[in-house]
């Protein structure tokens, strides 16, 4: 299987590279790519052990900011915005700490460059449970699913992860190698020298993802950057508020 990530490219323009957060895949944003595809041409990329990418037991910031160089190269693109969601948010920080002569700008959404308590192993151990042998349609996997998390939307979101071969279903993402790497992801990006380009930082309103006590750090590692709120907004700031967050990114991308 390649090592390089699998990616969906739509629009004209200058290149905004789009990162998913955890158990996520490019598919989330190409809705949203594209209703700015006539000023930008969006790289929508699953990020490894996501989506159609290739699975790998290791899985770190590093790794996967690397990952993204090498599609980059791949793509012969020089530099690029980098845009990220959540995990991603961390990937496109890294990318930009590590390699920030390769990126145009940097905007990240509902993340900070700190580490998380671990809050995802009612969502683990649902998916670990689900007996995807034993199902025969869709919609006996999200019944199923529904009833472990008693959350309709956080089951939907991870069904779309679900593949079907003669076989049956099964996970796209690497549901093992995402578990072994999560206290890694939890953690921060590693930084020898701050970001100095410019940078936005979105937070959702009604998210506990940045707090107040968090623009200290934002600005010690990425001294250019704004941080602007959705009021209405959760973390899925581009599924609750993308008309908001759009102008947000519109705005920023045009260099306004």
């Amino acid at each position: 299987m390649t090592s390089i990530l699998h990616n969906k490219v739509i629009g004209n323009g200058p290149p905004v590279l789009v990162l998913h957060g955890l158990f996520g895949m490019l598919d989330n944003w190409f809705s949203f790519a594209k209703s700015l595809q006539e000023k930008f041409q969006f790289i929508l990329v699953d990020q490894r052990n996501h989506g159609r990418s290739f699975h790998a037991d290791e899985m770190d910031y590093n790794l996967m900011a690397a990952d993204v160089l090498h599609l980059l190269d791949e793509l012969d693109l020089k530099e690029a915005i980098i845009v990220g969601h959540s995990m991603g948010g961390k990937t496109a920080m890294q990318f930009a700490l590590s390699y920030p002569d390769r990126t145009v700008k940097l905007a990240v959404l509902d993340i900070a460059p700190k580490e998380y308590r671990g809050d995802h192993d009612n969502i683990f151990a649902a998916m670990k449970a689900l007996d995807l042998p034993a199902h025969q349609s869709r919609s006996s996997l999200q019944k199923a699913l529904v009833q472990q998390l008693d959350d309709t939307a956080t089951a939907a979101m991870l069904l779309k992860n679900i593949a079907r071969s003669p076989e049956g279903f099964s996970w796209r993402f690497g549901l093992h190698e995402i578990h072994d790497a999560y206290d890694r992801l939890r953690g921060a990006p590693s930084a020898a020298a701050p970001y100095s380009g410019p940078t936005l930082f979105v937070r959702g309103g009604k998210s506990p993802y940045i707090k107040d006590a968090d623009a200290a750090a934002i600005v010690q590692l990425f001294p250019n950057a704004q941080i602007k709120i959705i009021p209405d907004a959760g973390h899925w700031v581009h599924v609750e508020a993308p008309d908001e967050l759009r102008a947000l990114l519109r705005d920023f991308l045009d260099g306004k």
